[in-house]
């Protein structure tokens, strides 16, 4: 029997790639999403399923190479981020093109940060690219986003889980996907040769680029504080504190199933690690069904 879902996908940063495998699962059982909200990651695979365009997201970022993420990453410095994140972003709207929220076959919902006026944003109309653009400005990694007046930047700031905006829709369920989960046994996923000869190549280079750079995109598994970087405490931090504000939302709004992602997952900065990250969702979601 087909179940209609409501679906919250949290923040977490790369751990987001999940939510890819999280959806492929459910419409695999036979549910029908019905509505999505997302905060920073999750608004950006909310957004490109309710385009229908995630598969197509979902074939480039596997498909990734060296010179390609090399391409993308436009480093700036003396501003609000490290990266502007326009080239990244330049991508996104050449898959999504120039749609509206509002004209969506799915209602749709990204989170953002009002970072002056310290508030919770709900984007439910407009430009899509200019929400996920505003929901997924990670602080300290891509530039806040000017819209409408404001300075918004990543959703997960004040709500990495947002249940709220998902209450008055038609849905027989609503499931969340949480990117942060500390007790979850974390599935072992074989990967194919392709992919391990791509993750080993992406990590030298990666390596590489600290040495020359910025350490952006730390492996937070450090356990000594003086070998941490300053992303490695960033990645970490952002973690603490979505954990304890996604606890407290969670008290007042609870789902009728929590899909929980571990937090040793990947690293926040992990990018690098689609497929992994993807196949760890779809194993997880079906367990949990």
């Amino acid at each position: 029997m087909s179940r209609r879902v409501s679906l919250v996908l949290g923040s977490g940063g790369a751990r987001g790639y999940a939510h890819i495998g999280v959806i492929e699962a459910l419409l695999e059982s036979g549910c029908e999403i019905g509505s999505v909200s997302g905060s920073s990651m999750g608004a950006l695979i909310g957004g490109l399923y309710a385009s229908g365009k995630l598969d197509r997201y979902k074939s480039w970022v596997l498909g990734l190479d060296l010179i390609d993420v090399a391409k993308l990453l436009d480093f700036t410095f003396g501003g609000a981020g490290i990266i502007e994140g326009e080239r990244v972003f330049e991508k996104l709207e050449e898959m999504i093109g120039d749609v509206k929220i509002e004209e969506l076959p799915i209602p749709f919902t990204a989170v953002a940060t009002d970072l002056m006026r310290q508030k919770e944003v709900w984007i439910q109309q407009g430009r899509l690219i200019d929400a996920i653009r505003a929901s997924i400005a990670i602080p300290t990694l891509f530039t806040p986003k000017k819209l409408h007046g404001r300075y918004l930047v990543d959703g997960g700031l004040l709500n990495p889980l947002p249940i709220a905006p998902t209450l008055a829709s038609n849905g027989d369920l609503t499931i969340a996907v949480s990117l942060n989960d500390p007790n979850t046994k974390l599935p072992k996923i074989a990967l194919p040769k392709v992919q391990i000869e791509r993750k080993s190549l992406f990590e030298e280079w990666l390596d590489d680029m600290r040495q020359k750079a910025l350490d952006f995109v730390a492996r937070e598994k450090k356990t000594n504080v003086e070998e941490m970087g300053p992303f490695d405490i960033v990645g970490r931090s952002i973690d603490i504190m979505q954990n304890a504000i996604q606890e407290s939302k969670m008290a007042g709004y609870t789902p009728d199933i929590l899909i929980p992602i571990p937090k040793e997952s990947c690293g926040f900065y992990e990018f690098h690690r689609a497929y992994e990250l993807i196949e760890i969702g779809r194993v997880l979601t079906k367990e949990r069904l």
